[in-house]
């Protein structure tokens, strides 16, 4: 797939602006201080809503009671900010935003990590798709049966293992019911957007029959190419104006569980299906056609044994495929994932009042590539992890900590000489004081390690996707982080504020490196045999490791000027990525902040959410630049019958109403595909 020449690599490092400097620091200072000074009684004005995070060991535990910084989107706020990706449906959350390759593929960014940095989960198991190999690979996770999405910042590798080592997003969709319904419950949903010509609908239901309970899912998409304001191609008066071509999407796809609910537990399985055809805009067309089938089983147990509060277990498996089509329908690569993903957790009854967890969590992949543009070989992973966490209580201190240990092997068929092992140890310290009530401190501390991907280590050939005749580097050694994470909150009152500050040091960060076999500080151009060619249409890149540094701040404040009614919410968030050797890292989120109001009133419900984000000056070299812009979206719904759960309501939506020219900088298609202009969707939305 060849659609871009969008390069980067390294440059001298630049100070930052010390202009977004003291900003921050001045936006941060103030919420504390402007809380103090306004503070009402707690009794007089609504808590924060709080929910169980179900990516937490501990089932009791709320978004509020985190050690480490997390987002939670649910019911109207998560069917309000809906995007074909993942990635783009969680783009302007704190600290996120998406790869953004065209309307069918976008994955979360955290804090400026991606790939394999970032685990991606469906109900607490791996997503179990090939989207972190490449950014115009598709995230299979669907946000329209989602009840819930969890995004936890910073590292998780304790349960989650290296792939976490920035962050996990956990789609919760109740494939696998865990509990039984005293009468039938659901919701659904129609829409239609103007800009891509969507026409979308999903439908989720859950029953219970005795103590059987039951699940079903189901959802269709299909988009056109979508319009634009200005030219597709930046700086080119000779490409297609008000729209970008081959960015059609059509997916389908449907699910079915079940569960016997106990006394003491439940147990159950269930299986869906997937089918996605996409285009990658680009001069080539092409195109990708991926058909996935997943199954799950998931149980607990209360009391399994004496010494054990609980027993959990959560087992996926992923039959996965797609064919990267050339735009005469011709395939060019036939992609195959089939991985296994088993965790069983222990919860022990508390010794000497610390209580926790201990399991172990086994992983099995078969993955290939085969056909005229295949560059990872056929290569099979396995990895076993075992890992404790433990907690205590001390009046108004949490304190938690835990470790890992993760073996690890990548195994490519083709060449078993090239077989890698890797023993991996992760361990993490923290704790969440209560200063006050409803005032709280959290710190984390948290070394984690990661082992090689297979293409980091295997990859050799023209990858079409990103323009790059990509070299690995079967000698890689494994990546370790070691992260802070401070957090500081305030949960109730008229005034309510969260404030987050980072600071993340890798030592063997992998990345991609330009070549310069030359020595003329010009990255290599090569053809697609890898030979040197000074007008080829590759660049060429080996994967290497240095020292990195990623540090940053996150800031929010609501504003409750009227209870259950009327609300202003302010936020910001920055993030630096700095390499030990060759400048900056490429790709890097620039600063950002906004304001969001609420209204309710009656059966009326209106959203205004303005973001403006600034330009990227730092950058690495030969990246280019990416204009500043600023997002304007607004909802305003009506309840035309209330029911138990929330009601059905009519939407009409404007996004992008400026009508701004967005390109997004951490995506690769930013200099040929800009986001969708000015658009309408409407649609009607329901719970039952």
């Amino acid at each position: 797939m060849k659609y871009l020449n969008y390069d980067f690599c390294e440059v001298k490092t630049q100070d930052i602006n010390r202009r977004y400097k003291l900003a921050i620091f001045v936006c941060c200072f103030s919420l504390f201080e402007i809380s103090h000074a306004y503070a009402q009684d707690t009794d007089n004005t609504a808590n924060l809503p709080d929910v169980t995070v179900t990516a937490s060991p501990f089932e009791d535990r709320g978004a509020l009671e985190m050690t480490q910084p997390i987002t939670v989107l649910q019911g109207d706020n998560l069917r309000r900010k809906r995007e074909i990706s993942l990635g783009d449906t969680l783009s302007n959350e704190l600290g996120v935003t998406s790869s953004s390759f065209g309307p069918g593929a976008g994955r979360p960014i955290i804090r400026a990590l991606d790939g394999p940095r970032i685990q991606i989960l469906e109900n607490g198991v791996g997503g179990l798709d090939v989207s972190s190999l490449s950014p115009d690979h598709a995230v299979t996770v669907e946000t329209l049966n989602a009840a819930q999405i969890e995004i936890l910042r910073g590292p998780a590798v304790l349960l989650y293992g290296g792939g976490a080592a920035g962050g996990v997003v956990n789609v919760v969709t109740n494939r696998i019911p865990n509990r039984l319904f005293s009468s039938p419950t659901g919701n659904f949903e129609i829409r239609g957007n103007t800009a891509t010509e969507e026409r979308t609908g999903a439908f989720n239901a859950n029953s219970s029959i005795g103590q059987m309970s039951w699940s079903f899912g189901a959802f269709k998409r299909k988009t056109g190419d979508y319009s634009i304001p200005g030219r597709a191609e930046i700086h080119n008066p000779d490409s297609e104006k008000n729209v970008v071509r081959n960015s059609a999407v059509d997916s389908q796809g449907g699910s079915v569980g079940g569960s016997f609910v106990g006394e003491r537990g439940f147990f159950g399985g269930s299986i869906s299906g997937m089918e996605s055809v996409y285009g990658i805009p680009g001069p080539d067309g092409a195109s990708i056609d991926l058909k996935q089938v997943r199954y799950g089983l998931a149980g607990e147990l209360d009391r399994p044994i004496m010494g054990l509060d609980k027993l959990k277990i959560r087992i996926g498996y992923n039959d996965y495929k797609h064919n990267e089509l050339e735009s005469d329908g011709e395939v060019s690569t036939r992609y195959t994932n089939r991985e296994l993903d088993n965790r069983i957790e222990f919860v022990h009854t508390p010794i000497a009042n610390w209580k926790g967890l201990f399991g172990i969590q086994l992983q099995d992949r078969n993955f290939s590539a085969l056909g005229e543009e295949a560059i990872i070989p056929v290569t099979k992973s396995r990895s076993t992890g075992l890992f404790l966490l433990e907690e205590r209580n001390l009046d108004r201190l949490r304190l938690e900590f835990g470790g890992r240990f993760e073996h690890a092997s990548r195994n490519p068929q083709n060449n078993v000489d090239s077989s890698r092992t890797f023993n991996l140890f992760s361990g993490s310290v923290g704790g969440l004081w209560t200063l006050m009530d409803n005032y709280g401190l959290g710190l984390t501390v948290t070394r984690g390690q990661r082992a090689p991907a297979i293409e980091e280590l295997y990859v050799n050939g023209a990858h079409h996707g990103t323009a790059t005749f990509q070299i690995g580097n079967n000698a890689l050694a494994k990546e370790t982080s070691h992260n802070f994470d401070l957090s500081l909150r305030k949960t109730a009152g008229i005034i309510q504020w969260k404030v987050n500050a980072f600071y993340n040091r890798f030592n063997n960060y992998i990345f991609l490196s330009n070549l310069d076999v030359n020595g003329d500080g010009v990255a290599d151009r090569v053809d697609e045999e890898g030979e040197l060619d000074l007008g080829g249409e590759f660049q060429a890149q080996d994967i290497t490791q240095t020292g990195a540094t990623f540090y940053g701040a996150e800031a929010e404040v609501l504003f409750t000027l009227k209870p259950d009614s009327f609300d202003l919410r302010l936020f910001t968030d920055y993030v630096r990525g700095k390499l030990d050797k060759n400048g900056n890292v490429p790709r890097t989120t620039p600063l950002r902040f906004g304001i969001e109001l609420n209204h309710r009133v009656g059966p009326w419900s209106t959203n205004l959410n303005t973001m403006h984000v600034l330009r990227q000056s730092q950058r690495a070299e030969l990246e280019t630049s990416t204009s500043g812009y600023t997002l304007m979206n607004f909802e305003a719904s009506y309840r035309i019958k209330e029911t138990k759960s929330n009601g059905i309501r009519l939407f009409l939506q404007g996004r992008n109403l400026l009508n701004e020219e967005i390109r997004i900088h951490t995506s690769f298609l930013k200099n040929f595909s800009p986001q969708p202009g000015r658009a309408l969707v409407a649609g009607l939305r329901g719970d039952f």
